[in-house]
């Protein structure tokens, strides 16, 4: 899970105690998710261990072992690491493409040493499962395995055919990712793919269930440099010309810009979605921002905070700084890295083209760094958010299921880019001051595994039972 969003604890008031629709003993598989989910914290899934093939052939195992074909299973090496494509064929009856489950198999390094307990081995203490990856990203790989050997276990024939994929590199390169977006839309050609690893549900202070977000868009992650040079000289001898200076005045003139408001079908759901949970002078902000997002009292309210400013428009920051060679030098060279978060549609060129107009400075350089992937976003469907909800509901009835757009990136950056619609959620709920993801003592409370499993149980068989 990428992100779980403190904005709305503020907003827990307009909600009763909201109890589960199912108990834990009603759900099945739970030990066999808890084994998986346990098994693979285990496997140091990390860059430079070269262990997520291991991880992959665990579950190569668990799929055949469970009545898989052979040939519905398979394994694409990349580098180092390693996807993976299960196919759970379909009868065809309803007519419709597939659809993509999807998580990404590797974690982000966690130190043994700097934890309180050792984050490579699945605990439980205190209503919470400890380990790296236990919520980003193996509970949703564990979830989707389960659901997957759940299904044949119980003789479930989809009406399409459902494709899980496993990525294996989601943390770093992502190329695992781009040759699975690439295998999946040339030869599985999905209707849309779901993807367990961003959005899901927020616990307030007192773990009553306030909302579920699902991911349908996510910015462009762009970062540029900016070069001021200089032939330098003396520091005794100062010029009127000096780069870090040049660079200063460029850093300047972007701090007091501020990109243009932006809104798309989901942003302006979203804030509508938003507002009675939020409530006072922000929900109401909001509200009139999802009425009409030209109300400029209403966007500059937003854009103050820095929870809101990103879903209004596309944003850049400094973020790192290097200049000069010697302190009695004049300096010869001053960079800057510049990072973009940009609204999908705009564009990486276009943004770049803006920031140089700002500046409006001929004489430095800028560069792309790497090579950002642009996405659009994916549309509200219906039949997504329909099933999406009808599942939720079904664990908490009532609570409010919204579109939401990304700062962050996951595999669904990948799949948009190739033409799939992407949906990201998970089945976890949790408190705002829980959520670890990437850091130390990461954690989910214990009861999201029943819950979890019989929510993608009542979403799969939802969008592939009829």
């Amino acid at each position: 899970m990428k992100k779980i969003y403190r904005q709305f604890l503020a907003a827990t008031v307009a909600f009763g105690a909201i109890a589960p629709v199912a108990t834990a003993s009603d759900v099945p598989f739970q030990a066999e998710a808890r084994e998986i989910l346990s098994d693979s914290i285990a496997i140091r899934t990390v860059m430079g261990y070269g262990n997520v093939p291991k991880f992959a052939h665990y579950l190569e195992d668990k799929f055949l072992a469970a009545g898989f074909a052979r040939e519905d299973v398979t394994l694409i090496p990349v580098g180092e690491t390693m996807a993976m494509l299960v196919r759970f064929k379909g009868d065809g009856r309803s007519g419709k493409a597939p659809i993509v489950l999807s998580a990404h198999l590797d974690v982000v390094e966690a130190i043994p040493e700097d934890w309180e307990r050792d984050p490579y081995t699945l605990i439980e203490e205190d209503g919470f499962l400890f380990g790296r990856g236990v919520s980003d990203n193996k509970f949703g790989v564990a979830m989707l395995a389960t659901t997957f050997l759940r299904l044949k276990a119980e003789g479930f024939v989809p009406s399409r055919d459902l494709v899980i994929a496993f990525s294996g590199d989601e943390e770093t390169s992502m190329a695992s990712t781009m040759v699975l977006a690439k295998r999946l839309a040339e030869e599985v050609k999905p209707e849309f793919a779901i993807v367990a690893d961003g959005g899901g549900g927020l616990l307030d202070e007192d773990g009553k269930p306030v909302s579920f977000m699902v991911d349908s868009a996510e910015k462009t992650y762009a970062s540029f440099t900016v070069t001021a040079t200089n032939p330098g000289g003396h520091s005794s001898l100062p010029r009127k010309d000096n780069a870090i200076y040049d660079l200063a005045k460029a850093l300047v003139k972007l701090d007091a810009f501020e990109f243009p408001v932006m809104y798309s079908d989901l942003t302006l759901s979203y804030f509508e979605k938003s507002a009675p949970l939020i409530g006072g002078d922000v929900g109401a902000a909001m509200a009139r921002f999802a009425k009409n997002p030209k109300d400029k009292k209403a966007a500059a309210t937003l854009r103050a905070l820095p929870e809101y400013v990103g879903t209004t428009g596309t944003t850049c920051v400094t973020t790192m700084l290097k200049g000069g060679h010697a302190e009695n030098a004049l300096p010869q060279s001053a960079t800057a890295t510049v990072n973009c978060r940009i609204f999908p549609g705009v564009g990486v060129a276009k943004t770049l083209e803006t920031l140089k107009g700002v500046v409006a400075n001929d004489s430095l350089t800028w560069t792309i760094l790497d090579n950002p992937t642009e996405s659009d976003a994916s549309p509200l469907r219906e039949d997504v958010f329909g099933a999406v909800e009808r599942a939720v509901h079904n664990r908490f009835a009532d609570i409010p299921v919204i579109p939401h757009m990304a700062s962050g990136a996951s595999d669904s950056l990948h799949f948009r880019a190739a033409g799939i619609p992407s949906y990201t959620l998970t089945g976890i709920f949790m408190k705002a001051e829980d959520e670890f993801a990437h850091g130390l003592n990461e954690r989910v409370p214990t009861d999201n595994i029943p819950g979890a499993l019989k929510m993608w149980h009542d979403l799969v068989t939802d969008l592939a039972g009829k």
